[in-house]
């Protein structure tokens, strides 16, 4: 299993994630849907290297409409992956 860092993510016009990204990197940018597979079938993690935080992975969630993609660095249940930069 490779360990992937991403430094930004692909956003809807909801908000939504629908990408994961790491400029240079060959597997990026790398959509919601593959990225949700690679970590289901445990065949990559997803990180992001927070900074002035440890870092997090990235994990897949049921919600009401579906999975996604989250990760927490802080107690509150907001989608912290919003915070990074679009790619």
């Amino acid at each position: 299993m490779a360990k992937r860092y991403v430094r930004a993510t692909g956003k809807n016009s909801q908000g939504d994630i629908t990408s994961l990204c790491n400029s240079g990197e060959t597997w990026s940018p790398r959509s919601k849907a593959n990225a949700i597979s690679d970590i289901e079938t445990g065949t990559h993690e997803y990180w992001v290297n927070w900074l002035n935080s440890p870092e997090t992975q990235i994990r897949v969630v049921n919600g009401p409409s579906g999975k996604y993609l989250r990760t927490d660095r802080d107690s509150t249940s907001r989608n912290n992956l919003d915070d990074l930069p679009d790619c």
